[in-house]
Order: structure tokens, then C-alpha cells, then sequence
């Protein structure tokens, strides 16, 4: 069954959700937590927010928003976006204290530093609302910013803060930062494509009004304008930012997880993880049924693009032209000698597994070779829309997972595609979708 896949945050282009196409990816975390600025409250930087005033009715209302929301949406958001752009900046107010127990438990340093590059401090002791996800270093190297989902930035070394976009109300979660040339001033960019400008870095525009049929996964910097990546290897160009390629919504579509520029400014990488073959071994539990980690080593073999997607719609190597996450597992399953029946709808793999004893609660810790099973119990199409083969088991009991009809392939080309780390307790923010139990077959 297909659904938008991790790495890469949630739709742009509008479409009514079906059964695979339910979850969306980790990038959906729903609303955003305060963040603090280091006077302990939550601000905004003044001519950041007056230009996002004049962009956000475009970016927040223009993509992703279903027809039944919309009017409700538009009202909302020329309410506010017009005070904000109004105003300049938003009523200071107490930030809340931060415990332990706040949103999501991320502990450590989290910032770890090799070679020549200096410790200039991270996050031991503070517990975030929400994960850091990007960070961009200082042209002297002596320093970096690190930017949460929420839009949080915190400033270490020489990094000057610029202001950050927590405490507001982002319709998608950031994805990725680039500093400017001069160190004086950084983007941030949201999953949904928004880009927000701090400090002396211009806005040179968005990709929330293009329509690219996925997510954008990453920003680099040019020296006066920046790319954008999508989730499906696209690359957009602002300000003086020159094409290389490849263009989006022009096949094919690898999954793409960041870009990185050349230190001139003429040319840029594209990670694309999926196109490299994977296998996994660290870490490496014991499977807990035979041919789990057998399992594991066929489910990794599959990934990459459905090389079946010519002959109709949902065709693919391992059943009926239908959608076929489970027929997926199920195949995987069978190659190992597990005698389960290739089945198309998850709640039938779920059903197998009950009459047999093999279903654990969400709860549990699942082992390699596991099927993970995503939604809130296996009655309908709706109520069970997907589920993978678990690959790996961390010791903090983050999980990676193999899914066969996953995205984000904008034109239905789904893959079999790597999924992960996440914990299965926050599989409702990671994945859009919660975990209601897992098969070991």
C-alpha cells in the first residue's frame, strides 16, 4: 500500500488521501512547540517576520490544504499573517519551562565535532519540543546554528542569532538551513517549501506555490540566492542560482534526502540513499524467528524504484496490480519459508498472525524480520493502510524499517524504499501514522 515516505515531509501538490497515501512522513508533527530565545522567551526577528508577512498568505494557503479546510484556513491566515506583517514582529510572552517530559525526550549533546572543528557546545541537559534537524556552520568555522522542526534556531560559537521562527504556527515543519556567504545572516526552509529569511540572507522566493507533487528535503546557498531540493531529486533555483539539474516532476524520481553545495557556489550534490545498496548489520539483535535476518538481507535487496510501474497501475513483482505494501512483506516472508499467504490488505496479515499467536502489541520490541503494522487496528483499508519489514533495532529502541508501495514518487512510480530511525512510540509524527502492532511470522 503507498504512502509518502520519511524523509521527506508531507505533500505539496493537493490530492485527496487513499488508503496508502494516508501517512504522509515524519515531517508531519503536527502543531509546533515554543521554542526559547536566550533571554528565556519566544520572539521573532522584526524584518524577518515583515517579510514573511507579505509571502505567508501565498505559502501557507496555496498547497496542501484540503478543499473542506480552505475557506476556514484563508480567514484564519490573512487574520494573522496580516497582524504579523502589520506589526513586524509578535507580543513577547513567557516561554513555558521545559522538563524533561516536554513533547519529545531528546537527550544529549547533539552535536559532535571532528577533525579541526572546534566543541562549541550542545544541548546536554535540555530537553527540546521538538528535534533538531539541520544545523550550518560560520565561514570561520568557529561556529554553527542548529535549527529544530519547529523552526527553533539556537546559536553556538560565533553564530550570531537572527531570530527563528519558533513559537509561530508553521503549516509544515523545517527540513533544512544554509547560512549566507558573510555569516550574518541564514534561511530556513519547511517541508511544505516555505522559506523564511533571518539576518542579511534575502528572500529570493518559495516552492509553496509550485507545484512539484512532493516535499523538499533540503536548501543550499548560492552567493545571493539558494536551491531547493525536493524529495523526488528536483532541484529549484532562486536569486542567482543556476540550474544544473535535474528538473522536477521529470522522471525518474529518485528519493533525495539533501543537497550540498560546492564551495564556489557552481555546482551542488544530491544524496539520494535509496540508490545505494543496503544492507544492515549495525546494530545487529538476534532475529526472533528462523530466516529473520535473512529476511531482513532479501527486503534490502528490493530497494529502488518498481520496475513494473510500465505496465499499469500498482503492477509491481510481487502480486496483483494492486497496492502492495503487504504483498511486499508477505513475499519477503515467503522467500524465507514462512507459509503466509500473499496478501494484499494489511489487516489479512494481521488477521493471519492472530489466529497464530504472533501478534505483538505496539508496545513491544520488535526484532529484524518483524512486520511493523501502521494504523489504529485491521478492520479497513482505512483503519490499516500500510506496513514494512523492520530491518533494525537501536538499543534506545528506534527501529529502521524496509516498505514495499512507498513513495514519493509523484506520478504513483512507488518503490521499495528505506524508512527510519524513528521510535514506534512518536510513528504518529514520524510517519503520520501510528503503530497498532507488530507480526513476527
Amino acid at each position: 500500500m503507498r504512502r509518502v515516505r520519511r524523509q521527506h515531509g508531507p505533500a505539496i501538490a493537493n490530492r485527496e488521501p487513499t488508503p496508502c497515501t494516508l501517512g504522509v512522513t515524519r515531517e508531519n508533527r503536527g502543531p509546533p512547540y515554543p521554542w526559547l530565545d536566550d533571554d528565556g522567551s519566544v520572539s521573532y526577528d522584526r524584518s524577518a517576520v515583515r517579510r514573511c508577512g507579505r509571502v505567508c498568505w501565498v505559502w501557507r494557503t496555496a498547497r496542501g490544504v484540503r478543499a473542506r479546510q480552505r475557506a476556514l484556513h484563508i480567514t484564519l491566515t490573512a487574520v494573522v499573517c496580516g497582524a504579523i506583517a502589520l506589526a513586524g514582529a509578535s507580543p513577547r510572552r513567557p516561554a513555558p519551562h521545559l522538563t524533561p517530559a516536554a513533547y519529545v525526550g531528546f537527550s544529549g549533546t547533539g552535536v559532535a565535532a571532528y577533525g579541526d572543528a572546534p566543541s562549541l557546545g550542545g544541548f546536554a541537559g535540555i530537553t527540546l519540543a521538538a528535534p533538531a534537524v539541520a544545523m550550518a556552520s560560520t565561514p570561520s568555522g568557529n561556529g554553527y546554528w542548529v535549527a529544530g522542526a519547529d523552526g527553533g534556531v539556537f546559536a553556538f560559537g560565533d553564530a550570531a542569532f537572527q531570530g527563528s521562527m519558533g513559537g509561530t504556527s508553521l503549516f509544515a515543519p523545517v527540513v533544512g538551513m544554509a547560512a549566507t556567504p558573510d555569516g550574518k545572516g541564514y534561511w530556513l526552509v519547511a517541508a511544505d517549501g516555505g522559506v523564511f529569511a533571518f539576518g542579511d540572507a534575502a528572500f529570493h522566493g518559495s516552492a509553496a506555490n509550485q507545484n512539484i507533487g512532493t516535499s523538499v528535503t533540503g536548501i543550499a546557498p548560492t552567493s545571493n540566492g539558494y536551491w531547493l531540493v525536493a524529495a523526488t531529486a528536483g532541484v529549484l533555483t532562486f536569486g542567482d542560482a543556476v540550474s544544473y539539474g535535474p528538473s522536477p516532476n521529470v522522471p525518474p524520481f529518485p528519493p533525495t534526502a539533501a543537497i550540498a553545495a560546492t564551495p564556489d557556489g557552481k555546482g551542488y550534490w544530491l544524496l539520494q540513499p535509496d540508490s545505494i545498496p543496503t544492507s544492515f548489520r549495525v546494530p545487529d539483535p538476534p532475529a526472533n524467528f528462523p530466516g529473520g535476518r535473512s529476511a531482513v538481507g532479501i527486503a534490502a535487496s528490493q530497494i529502488g524504484p518498481d520496475p513494473d510501474t510500465g505496465q499499469g497501475a500498482y503492477c509491481n513483482p510481487y502480486g496483483p496490480c494492486e497496492q502492495w505494501c503487504a504483498l511486499f512483506a508477505t513475499w519477503v516472508w515467503n522467500q524465507v519459508g514462512v507459509a503466509i499467504p500473499r496478501y494484499a490488505f494489511v489487516g489479512d496479515v494481521y488477521n493471519w498472525a492472530g489466529a497464530r499467536g504472533l501478534v505483538l502489541s505496539p508496545g513491544s520490541t520488535p526484532a529484524p524480520g518483524d512486520g511493523v503494522l501502521y494504523g489504529t487496528g485491521p478492520q479497513s483499508a482505512s483503519t490499516s493502510p500500510h506496513m514494512a519489514v523492520v530491518a533494525e533495532v537501536w538499543p534506545d529502541g528506534a527501529i529502521t524499517t524496509v516498505d514495499g508501495d512507498s513513495g514519493p514518487e509523484p506520478d504513483g512510480q512507488d518503490a521499495v524504499t528505506f524508512n527510519g530511525p524513528f521510535l514506534p512510540a512518536d510513528s504518529s509524527s514520524y510517519n503520520d501514522m501510528p503503530i497498532y502492532a507488530f507480526v513476527r511470522p
